[in-house]
């Protein structure tokens, strides 16, 4: 009797996701930018702040240890930048896209300045204000409240961050001053 071959199932499909894919070009471009943060030492997120027509307006990546400035993460680099290319701090019907999720400093942030809609790629569990330890952005109580879309490529984003911090991680025997 002649054995039949086993063979293994067919992985089920990746469902695509509109919402998600449709933001997937722009967070390659927020990668980029975060690429440029760690030249200075500075932990890889990068952000953007589309227009309501899809335009460029801010960039940033994060810089406090480039400038000094605990308030300089890459979100509030890019607010800043598009607030000054519009001439006005309400950024209605803007989209920002980074590549983790806000803190709170940064979801204060994006609530004042009136930006439509947050998209992240990696989780922050320790500091994110986006759903994952906080949800500072969809509290009932605040005056404006964007639509957030969590995932997008987040693991590339992930990656960037761990492969950063693996880098940057004592050896044994070695503190972290």
């Amino acid at each position: 009797m002649q054995s039949v071959p086993q063979i293994a199932p067919l992985p089920a499909p990746v469902r695509p996701d509109p919402v998600r894919d449709r933001w997937t070009a722009q967070m390659r471009l927020a990668i980029a930018e975060a690429a440029l943060a760690p030249a200075s030492g500075d932990v890889p997120v990068g952000a953007l702040v589309l227009g309501p027509d899809g335009a460029l307006l801010g960039r940033g990546h994060n810089e406090r240890e480039a400038v000094g400035d605990p308030t300089a993460h890459a979100e509030v680099v890019a607010i800043r930048e598009a607030a000054t290319a519009l001439g006005e701090w309400r950024l209605s019907g803007c989209t920002l896209v980074v590549t983790l999720e806000p803190c709170t400093m940064c979801a204060g942030a994006i609530v004042l300045s009136r930006i439509d809609r947050v998209v992240y790629g990696a989780l922050d569990e320790k500091a994110g204000a986006a759903g994952s330890l906080f949800d500072v952005m969809r509290d009932r109580r605040l005056n404006h409240r964007p639509e957030v879309v969590p995932g997008v490529l987040a693991d590339e984003c992930g990656r960037q961050l761990r492969d950063f911090f693996d880098g940057h991680r004592p050896g044994p025997g070695q503190r972290i001053s």
